[in-house]
């Protein structure tokens, strides 16, 4: 029986980092480099986390009531999203899966080197649907950049459900800084639901969090118009359309714009507008 839930679960993933970097320093009347690559990291933290939502829904157990019950999608599916880096084990008993990436860097197949573990242990009452999970990390790392999060999952039915994020960080290497933020996230499913492939998966997503950047500027987000998540060819790796408001405690806001053109296509093209007065146009790496 497809299990909803867990894909729900890893796409939160998804949302919860959607702040890699938020800082808004600059002047009013200007749009300084600073400016874009804070936009532009915002983009691929998404894409790691993207990753994870497809890893975390073809890794779900077949059958939750059993230990070393296979995955959803199958061998060849997990291989084609980590290659060989990874393992996955399901304690039905603990209720507890873990993707493990080993202790040294692996280079998986979207060109990134991790190394760690995953973990999702299960909460909800109803174990045919997931209805809610609690995913941690352990000495997980992306490119040497150190993920830790607390992420509280609580099934809403038909494929949506909501995240809370009472705690989460990204240490970077080389003294790079670390960011740190809390959320809040609602995921509706608005295509996709019973169906066995994620292909035809779209969510819409709404939600704020607050934290503080590597540089230390501390930020509030709201997502405005709503995150268009799509999983078809060419839509995985960033949002078809939707906003982001993010303002710092320096008096700066800066809009993040998916969608720009109003074309609702899925493309790398997004725009910055810092303090509503200059916006450019951007190509999320």
């Amino acid at each position: 029986m497809r299990t909803t839930t867990f894909r729900s679960l890893a796409l939160a993933c998804l949302a919860s980092g959607l702040l890699l970097t938020t800082g808004c320093e600059r002047d009013a009347d200007r749009i300084t480099p600073d400016d874009v690559v804070s936009a532009e990291d915002q983009g691929s933290g998404d894409e790691e986390l993207a990753m994870n939502s497809d890893l975390l829904n073809a890794a779900a157990p077949v059958d939750e009531t059993l230990t070393g019950s296979p995955a959803v999608a199958g061998a060849a599916e997990l291989e084609r999203l980590v290659g060989r880096c990874a393992t996955r084990t399901y304690n039905a008993d603990l209720r507890t899966l873990v993707i493990d990436f080993g202790p040294t860097n692996c280079l998986c197949p979207d060109g990134r080197f991790r190394r760690g573990k995953i973990i999702i242990v299960f909460t909800g009452n109803d174990l045919r649907r997931h209805s809610g999970a609690t995913v941690t990390r352990e000495g997980y790392f992306v490119n040497d950049n150190q993920h830790t999060a607390t992420r509280i999952f609580t099934d809403l039915g038909n494929g949506s459900f909501s995240v809370s994020v009472p705690s989460a960080s990204i240490i970077r290497a080389n003294n790079g800084g670390t960011h740190s933020w809390t959320a809040q996230r609602v995921f509706t499913r608005t295509a996709g639901f019973g169906t066995p492939q994620i292909s035809d998966d779209e969510y819409s997503i709404t939600g704020s969090a607050s934290g503080t950047n590597r540089k230390g500027t501390e930020y509030t987000a709201t997502i405005g118009q709503p995150l268009i998540k799509r999983f078809t060819a060419g839509c995985f790796r960033h949002f078809a359309s939707g906003t982001v408001s993010i303002s710092n405690e320096k008096g700066n806001t800066l809009l993040l714009n998916y969608d720009p053109a109003s074309t609702d296509k899925c493309d790398n093209i997004a725009s910055v507008t810092i303090n509503g007065n200059r916006t450019r146009t951007i190509t999320l790496r």
